[in-house]
């Protein structure tokens, strides 16, 4: 049966194409089938061939995906569809969402456009596809447009024996290998890693080819990596560096085997966090903060654009102590790297866009966020100071932490158009809190900040869900509950927004 028109948009997902790709869940029936599969990809050569300003015959588009169960049969749908459409086709195997991106930069290969199947780190049963130009991937807007494009196109079915096949990824890690000798003694050392004690935890998603591929060759001891090997039921935990799950295992990992640092990726390899030998987690404000200080040097004064969750600790240590710029801007990757980008285009440097989920994205990178490049950034500071005698943790002692921190999510029932009814309730949220006298944050790009004397609460819409989180921290015991209670009756009245959970 053919995907109707308005499942077919339902299938947006931000700067992405999201659905559930095989059954097995209860109550989740599948949404992103072959078919829709087939017509997307089909929808996308109709975008890409517009955007180049050339006929679809004359375009070049790579295919690559994940770990994903449902990745083969979808991966056939989409080279069917290309095939058909009369593109060059090239098949990319196994791959990470940044080497798709790659494809385009590569003289070797030099796409046109690429397609990765992943579902980043959402659950075993879902899947879909991410889209790239040579101006890298494409905006929310762009989405609609290849899906409005899918609405009107049949499923089509080509010679999957025109479609070529390349090694994507062993050119991709050949350039990885390159900046690290590079950084580290030039390329003519070819261990410049050796001596160095680095475990990885794949998650049983792509990541698994940093052990063996770029730490491995390199002459590194990867003993104690976990999870490398593909596995799209993931057994073990979810490939997110952001679950406490998956960050126990990289943290047991690394002090069971005595390593000198951790890795961990997410399926498809865009995020990253690390674990230091001691077993500390940087992620979130800390990750952002390490690669910050790696950074300054290179660019004194410049501005680190992050997401608008971040800490008052982490804007004082990149102001104070490493006399760099603070930009909060607004949740979702996409929209800091697109605004990092519009910086540097304004004259303001900027080489640095971050979220706290663990995407990171460098102006000297292509503002592509690539856990695999934050990765090699990590890792060639930590070579560097081993060989001073010195560790990695030094160049973030002086960042300091909230007391406490929370972040509650309430809910909107009953409401068919539930961004509409949020933006009503920021709206009347901020004239209260004048009214009350409290200081609202100036400037501030995403939903309602307050300012308190120890601590600050953020209220926003979420980016994709019928949801209103509200992150909260303080510098004091007790201040994230007293800050919650304000809260709560500022929003009074409001009878779809569930705020039952700010009593907990």
């Amino acid at each position: 049966m053919n995907t109707s028109e308005k499942d077919m948009m339902k299938l947006a997902n931000g700067s992405d194409v999201r659905g559930v790709a095989v059954e097995g869940v209860a109550d989740e029936p599948v949404t992103l089938t072959e078919e829709a599969a087939n017509r997307i990809a089909a929808g996308f050569v109709e975008f890409l061939a517009e955007r180049v300003g050339c006929s679809k015959r004359d375009l070049r588009i790579a295919v690559g995906h994940d770990t994903r169960i449902s990745a083969h049969p979808l991966k056939k749908a989409v080279l069917s569809a290309l095939t058909a459409e009369g593109c060059v086709t090239v098949d990319c195997g196994l791959a990470s969402t940044p080497a798709m991106f790659m494809s385009t930069v590569f003289k070797s290969t030099q796409m046109d456009g690429a397609i990765m199947i992943t579902a980043s780190h959402l659950p075993y049963n879902r899947n879909g596809l991410k889209f790239f130009t040579v101006d890298g991937g494409v905006e929310h807007e762009d989405v609609l447009q290849i899906l409005r494009n899918a609405c009107r196109l049949p499923e089509q079915q080509g010679e999957l024996a025109h479609v070529q096949r390349y090694d994507l990824m062993e050119r991709y890690c050949h350039f990885l290998r390159k900046k690290i000798r590079q950084a580290l003694d030039g390329e003519a050392v070819n261990q410049p890693l050796k001596g160095m004690h680095i475990v990885v935890d794949a998650g049983n998603g792509a990541g698994g080819f940093f052990a063996t591929q770029i730490l491995g060759r390199l002459g590194a001891d990867t003993t104690g990596s976990v999870y490398l090997e593909p596995d799209g039921h993931f057994p073990n935990h979810i490939p997110n560096p952001e679950n406490k799950q998956a960050m126990a295992s990289i943290q047991k990992a690394v002090l069971s085997s005595r390593a000198d640092l951790g890795l961990i990726f997410d399926t498809d390899v865009d995020r990253m966090s690390a674990v230091l030998g001691n077993g500390r987690e940087i992620s979130r404000n800390a990750l952002i903060a390490m690669i910050a200080a790696i950074l300054a040097p290179d660019y004194p004064g410049s501005t680190i654009v992050t997401d608008s969750v971040t800490s008052d600790e982490l804007t004082a240590f990149l102001t104070k102590k490493l006399g760099l710029k603070h930009h909060r801007y607004m949740r979702g990757y996409k929209n800091v790297i697109d605004e990092c980008a519009r910086l540097n285009r304004a004259g303001i440097v900027s080489p640095l866009a971050i979220e706290t989920s663990g995407h990171g994205a460098l102006s000297e990178n292509y503002y592509l966020d690539d856990g695999a490049y934050l990765a090699v950034k990590l890792l060639v500071a930590a070579t560097k100071m081993k060989r001073q005698g010195k560790k990695l943790s030094t160049l973030i002692k002086d960042l300091g932490e909230p007391l406490e921190a929370r972040e509650y999510r309430m809910c909107i029932k009953g409401v068919e158009d539930f961004r509409g009814y949020g933006e009503g309730v920021l709206k009347t949220f901020a004239q209260r809190a004048q009214e009350k006298g409290l200081k609202l944050a100036d400037p501030n790009y995403e939903g309602v900040r307050l300012v308190f004397p120890d601590g600050w609460a953020l209220l926003r819409l979420s980016l994709h869900d019928p949801n209103m989180p509200l992150n909260v921290e303080s510098r004091k015991e007790g201040g994230v509950k007293a800050i919650a209670a304000q809260v709560k009756d500022l929003l009074e009245g409001f009878a779809s927004l569930d705020t039952s959970v700010l009593d907990s």
